[in-house]
């Protein structure tokens, strides 16, 4: 496992971006490892395999994903943009701000399924508390 301080689980940033659980930080929320299977990309147990956390916490509790998958989109494009402006340069005289938003695009159409499992991971836990799981020389105190 990774180094890690004791008495401390993995940040809520690790556990987003690894799309692990975020009440253990432990279990996957995806049953599919590989987000490019497009058929079972945001399929998902019932519950976490771990610790038994619910992940559909009410029905249409997903649609919130969209707001975040926005920002993620935004957040992304505006990176790409200063990439593409400190290695290449923007200008429109020699249509370099229209290579970078094709380049754009197609970074994002090619990391849709990454987005969209990052931001179902990010709602989630907005609305769900990690919690530390209890050592085994603490339940025998």
């Amino acid at each position: 496992m990774c180094a890690q301080k004791a008495g401390k689980g993995p940040g809520v940033l690790w556990s987003v971006f690894n799309n692990k659980c975020p009440r253990c930080r432990q279990g996957d929320l995806y049953l599919q490892k590989n987000p490019y299977k497009l058929k079972t990309t945001t399929k998902m147990p019932e519950t976490c395999p771990v610790c038994g956390q619910k992940f559909e916490l009410e029905p249409g509790f997903w649609f919130g994903t969209g707001y975040v998958s926005y920002a993620f989109a935004v957040m992304l494009t505006g990176i790409t943009f200063v990439i593409w402006w400190f290695t290449i340069g923007i200008s429109i005289r020699d249509n370099s701000i229209f290579w970078w938003l094709g380049a754009n695009g197609v970074v994002l159409v090619l990391l849709q399924p990454v987005i969209q499992r990052w931001s179902r991971s990010a709602w989630i836990s907005f609305f769900v508390r990690y919690e530390r799981p209890v050592a085994d020389s603490e339940t025998e105190a």
